[in-house]
């Protein structure tokens, strides 16, 4: 039976998050500090015991969650992944699980991820929002009619069916909401996030890290990684940079990502980060698998 792990992206943190592994693991007490010293700053302050509010800044919401993910990745004692997957930033995370990337190189680069979404956020004031029950399809089309207005909506996260988050300006998104209500969703719910990831808004940040994913090493994975941008196992270091780069302004196909790694022979999809988000949504793409924590 072959096995998948998955690592969550932005909105899974909470207060606490890797203190039980500090205290009780000696390797993952030394990744810990390895960030602290890298960063420069001791994110493991805020992560064990900051405010929500604390935690939901850029600059450590991302580096938290991906080393939360990374450190519970790294002391298993039986890691042996057929493939991996990364819900948007949890690309990084699984990047390093199948030693594609080294730890110290994803954290630098998740950091420098972190703020330049941060600095193309506050060019422009832009949002997101989760459509549920409704068609892709209708979703996509209504978007499209939108943007054709001038106002920036595009569909971000393809999470699982009857769940679409769309992303873009405030009036985009704000005219894409009511359109979609009326054309029958149950719900168009704006999201508390302080820009529009995964949109042509996030150009400045795709620049960015684009030099910076550039200038990295990446090595041939142990396992293929599916990742958000193509919906469908990579293993070629340079196309897993091509993707990552393309990630910050394309949709994540995660719908798409895990019906072909069940294709692909996936039967057990193993969360491994803070929350259960993921494995919530495999239960809705693929109901006969089996999902769970780490």
């Amino acid at each position: 039976m072959k096995k998948a792990y998955i690592f969550p992206g932005q909105g899974s943190q909470f207060s606490g998050m890797g203190k039980d592994l500090y205290e009780t693991n000696s390797h993952a007490k030394e990744l810990f500090e390895q960030a602290n010293a890298l960063l420069g700053f001791k994110i493991t302050d805020t992560m064990f015991g900051g405010t929500d509010e604390e935690l939901k800044q850029t600059k450590i919401t991302q580096p938290a969650i991906f080393l939360h993910s990374v450190v519970l990745a790294l002391t298993q004692n039986d890691f042996n992944p057929d493939m991996v997957a990364g819900h948007s930033l949890g690309e990084f995370s699984a990047l390093v699980a199948n030693k594609t990337l080294k730890f110290e190189d994803a954290l630098m680069l998740v950091y420098k991820r972190a703020m330049a979404m941060q600095k193309a956020c506050e060019l422009q004031k832009s949002t997101m929002a989760a459509i549920l029950n409704l068609d892709d399809a209708i979703v996509e089309s209504i978007c499209n009619e939108v943007s054709k207005t001038g106002n920036v909506v595009v569909p971000a996260n393809y999470n699982c069916p009857g769940q679409l988050v769309i992303s873009g300006s405030i009036d985009g998104v704000n005219i894409a909401c009511e359109k979609l209500k009326t054309a029958g969703a149950k719900r168009a719910l704006i999201l508390p996030v302080g820009g529009a990831f995964h949109s042509p808004l996030m150009e400045p940040a795709r620049v960015e890290l684009e030099t910076a994913i550039n200038n990295t090493h990446f090595s041939n994975p142990i396992c293929p990684i599916y990742q958000n941008v193509v919906a469908a196992a990579v293993s070629s270091p340079q196309q897993i940079k091509n993707n990552l780069i393309a990630q910050l302004t394309a949709p994540v196909k995660w719908t798409q990502s895990v019906l072909q790694m069940h294709n692909d022979g996936a039967l057990k999809f193993i969360e491994i980060g803070p929350g259960k988000v993921l494995q919530g949504l495999v239960k809705k793409i693929v109901p006969a698998a089996e999902a769970l924590s780490a």
